[in-house]
């Protein structure tokens, strides 16, 4: 398949061993996972009590250099799966009590979970499905699943692009962020909380704090809640680490203070912000980054 789902467009085709290599995700047309599991440490709108069913898909199309996921998104650890497989694993997820099925960077396998999902649903899957991303999509992908997916959680990385260049290794990051973002509420609309404090359709957009940034991640708010208001979430996280290869960049090779973290929370106060999750304590630590040992991925005898 030719491949032009995200906004790199690599119209490549990933069939093919070249193919692979000239992508930037360097996934193939095989789904790879790399875990499936009950996630408690979601927003509590999405985990609950029994946790968020993740599966956490291999590659990325980003190149964050201080992705905490980078064994899955860089290094592309994962089994390779089929759809069939995948479809299993959604209703499995649901067996397990699950809160909802979240598809965590699920972009470039858009054609494989699409067909998963619909066959899962006409198998009596009835869980909200979650669409877990870092934001650089577009639009014409994205509303290849209307009716599909029920709650989305983007990223919101940088207002400024050049940040998304220096940090990410991508163009016009916020452009394409941005009209993506806007695609996912007119999908979704405004957010619905159940009566048991669980959202069944909605919008969480997330942003992580970085290092000297805390005015770039003011202006995202600014944009998200002067666009949207209170009809989404706004998730603010402090648990930015300085891991994989963010040492090539000495500014940021330094754990977040708590006065940058407080400032950026502050602000969001003083806009409005209603509808909002502060994270609280030391969430910088590895002990909260998943263990991505292929558990549930395949059949069990």
């Amino acid at each position: 398949m030719i491949c032009n789902l995200c906004p790199r467009r690599c119209n490549t085709d990933r069939s093919t061993p070249a193919g692979r290599k000239r992508s930037i995700c360097r996934a193939t047309d095989d789904v790879e996972i790399a875990l499936v599991s009950l996630h408690a440490w979601e927003e509590p709108c999405i985990s609950g009590k029994n946790g968020a069913g993740t599966i956490f898909f291999s590659h990325c199309n980003l190149r964050c250099c201080f992705c905490q996921n980078y064994e899955i998104s860089a290094g592309g650890k994962g089994l390779t799966v089929s759809t069939e497989r995948l479809t299993e694993i959604f209703l499995e997820q649901a067996a397990r009590g699950a809160t909802c099925i979240e598809l965590v960077t699920p972009g470039h396998y858009s054609r494989q979970i699409k067909e998963a999902l619909i066959e899962a649903k006409a198998r009596g899957l009835a869980l909200p499905v979650v669409w877990n991303s870092n934001g650089y999509e577009l639009p014409e992908t994205l509303r290849t699943f209307e009716g599909l997916v029920d709650i989305f959680i983007p990223d919101l990385k940088y207002f400024d692009s050049r940040l998304g260049e220096k940090y990410s290794g991508v163009p016009h990051y916020f452009e394409f962020a941005s009209a993506a973002i806007e695609c996912m509420f007119d999908m979704v609309g405004p957010a619905v909380i159940g009566d048991d404090g669980l959202m069944k359709r909605g919008m969480i957009v997330r942003h992580l704090v970085l290092p000297w940034q805390w005015r770039d991640s003011c202006k995202c708010l600014d944009w998200l809640h002067g666009r949207f208001g209170d009809n989404i979430y706004i998730s603010v996280m402090n648990q930015y680490m300085p891991i994989f290869k963010a040492c090539r960049h000495p500014e940021i090779n330094r754990p977040l203070t708590t006065l940058e973290y407080q400032k950026v929370v502050r602000h969001a106060n003083e806009i409005g912000v209603k509808n909002g999750f502060m994270q609280v304590g030391k969430t910088n630590e590895e002990k909260f980054i998943p263990n991505f040992n292929g558990d549930h991925v395949l059949l069990k005898d």
